[in-house]
C-alpha cells in the first residue's frame, strides 16, 4: 500500500536511545507524502538525556513535519473524533507506554493519542524498545499481540549478552511495516 497522502500519527515515547533510529523514518514518511502528525509523551518531550536535549528533538521533529508536536492529554483526545489518523506509529514504544496500552492506562499525551486513534478502528503499530521485553513486559507484549488493530514492527534482542531481556525493533521495516498494517496484515516474521 502507498503512504502518499495517508495521515499518519507518530508518537515518541520514553525509550531515548532510539531516538536517532526513528527520526530519518519520519522524513522518509513525509518524503512518501504522508502527512505526518507529531506525537510526544510527556517525558520524550521535556527530559534531556545522554542521547541529547529535548529542545533539539523538538526542533527536529516539527522541522521534519512542518507541524507543532501534540504534548498533552488535551491535545491528543481530539485525534479520533475529528478522524486526524488514517494510521498510528508509536516509535520507540517504551515498556511502559506498553503495559499502559495493554492495561487501558491513559494518562499520557502517548496513551491518549493512542486510545483516541483506536476508537476508530484504525491501525497502531508498535516498535518496541525497552529493556524487560522478555521479563516485566512479555506479558503486555502478548496481550497486544492478540489484540485487533495492533501491527508490531519486527524486533529482536537487543544485546543478548550484555541485556539479555531487552527487545528492540529493527527500524528498517518501520515503513514496510506500516504498508502492510494499512492493509490490516502484520509483516512477518515479527520476531528477527
Amino acid at each position: 500500500m502507498n503512504l502518499k497522502d495517508k495521515n499518519i500519527g507518530v508518537i515518541m515515547t520514553g525509550s531515548f536511545c532510539t531516538f536517532s533510529k526513528v527520526l530519518p523514518q519520519f522524513k522518509e514518511l513525509v518524503k512518501l507524502g504522508a502527512n505526518v502528525i507529531p506525537i510526544m509523551s510527556e517525558h520524550s518531550y521535556n527530559m534531556d538525556t545522554k542521547f541529547g536535549y529535548a529542545k533539539d528533538i523538538i526542533e527536529e521533529l516539527e522541522s521534519i513535519t512542518g507541524k507543532k508536536i501534540i504534548n498533552t492529554i488535551q491535545g491528543a483526545e481530539p485525534i479520533g473524533p475529528k478522524k486526524m489518523t488514517d494510521i498510528m506509529l508509536i516509535a520507540p514504544c517504551s515498556g511502559n507506554t506498553i503495559a499502559k496500552l495493554a492495561n487501558g492506562i491513559v494518562d499520557t499525551p502517548a496513551t491518549m493519542a493512542a486510545k483516541s486513534h483506536l476508537r476508530n478502528n484504525n491501525p497502531l503499530v508498535i516498535a518496541i524498545s525497552t529493556n524487560d521485553g522478555l521479563s516485566g513486559s512479555a506479558e503486555n507484549i502478548g496481550k497486544l499481540l492478540n489484540r485487533n488493530n495492533y501491527y508490531f514492527v519486527p524486533f529482536k534482542q537487543d544485546n543478548p549478552i550484555t541485556k539479555p531481556r531487552s527487545l528492540v525493533f529493527d527500524d528498517k521495516y518501520i515503513i514496510k511495516t506500516l504498508e502492510y498494517a494499512v492493509d490490516r496484515e502484520q509483516i512477518q516474521p515479527i520476531l528477527l
